[in-house]
């Protein structure tokens, strides 16, 4: 038996990490909607995933109450902190808000809005990081109003998964 050769064994362990968000393929949407979220999303085979656990919002008003809402703002604001912390970490793992393929959204009902969900209020956070110019790539998605998060003053958590290129 010949000895298998040093180049053919470095290409071999190097075709697995050559797929990744390129290599993902994102089904729109029916032709007419404008929507700005995948209908599906297909990972290759041999493709890395990252799952990052739900990130709340930061506080923006030290002065409030920790467990209110003005310490951490309405729907909107809460999306952006809370996309800008998951960006962050994307970030210090290699990756982009782009790699996201799949978001899963709680969202708390607003006590401003008669206990519903701002969900108008959270997809004018959500267009900033997704469906732009600069990060046209859109995950698939599930939006969901729940009785309550871990603390009172958080109308909005966010969990995604990612793939690596």
């Amino acid at each position: 038996m010949r000895p298998i050769p040093c180049r053919l064994i470095a290409l071999l362990l190097l075709v697995p990490s050559m797929a990744g968000a390129e290599d993902v393929i994102r089904h729109k949407l029916p032709v007419n909607s404008t929507f700005p979220i995948a209908a599906a999303v297909e990972v290759p085979a041999g493709a890395t995933t990252v799952y990052l656990s739900g990130k709340v919002p930061p506080a923006i008003d030290d002065k409030a109450p920790r467990d209110s809402v003005a310490a951490y703002g309405d729907t909107e604001r809460q999306t952006v902190g809370v996309l800008g912390a998951i960006r962050d970490q994307l970030k210090g793992l290699g990756l982009g808000m782009g790699d996201v393929v799949k978001m899963q959204v709680f969202l708390v009902g607003d006590p401003d809005k008669g206990g519903k969900m701002d969900f108008a209020g959270f997809m004018k956070g959500y267009t900033q990081f997704f469906g732009t110019a600069e990060q046209p790539n859109l995950p698939s998605r599930s939006a969901m109003q729940v009785a309550a998060l871990a603390n009172p003053g958080f109308l909005v958590e966010i969990e995604v998964t990612a793939v690596r290129p």
